[in-house]
């Protein structure tokens, strides 16, 4: 009998870069493309469960060098295999004619622990 394994509780940070804040219109609107992408591309993963996202660019101006990020996806995940192929959306995901990954534009940190249960 196979024990159910405990998902990993993700946090993916997501920061974006001056490359975005650089580019012109049309680049900008083709990044967006790569940005849909990319965070429907992390909800279809198998076993993953988003619990929810948050965007804070109303009150952070500019690219996210480290922490406090631009946004955050929190989900459930199955399997650091799977936090790891999320991840790598931003390096394989094209943009426009797919000179460039969405990378150049955003980059990612996740963080991985479990929820957090207090004892009765």
């Amino acid at each position: 009998m196979s024990e159910k394994m405990t998902p990993l509780r993700t946090l993916f940070c997501i920061g974006v870069n001056q490359n975005f804040f650089d580019a012109t219109p049309e680049e900008a609107k083709d990044v967006w493309g790569a940005f849909s992408a990319m965070m429907k591309g992390i909800e279809k993963l198998p076993g993953v469960n988003v619990l929810g996202n948050m965007d804070d660019d109303r009150i952070m101006v500019g690219p996210s060098l480290a922490a406090p990020w631009t946004t955050y996806v929190l989900a459930d995940v199955p399997d650091i295999e799977t936090v790891t192929a999320a991840c790598n959306l931003f390096r394989t995901l094209p943009v426009g004619d797919g000179t460039y990954k969405l990378w150049k534009y955003c980059r990612v940190e996740a963080r991985v622990g479990r929820a957090l249960v207090i004892p009765d």
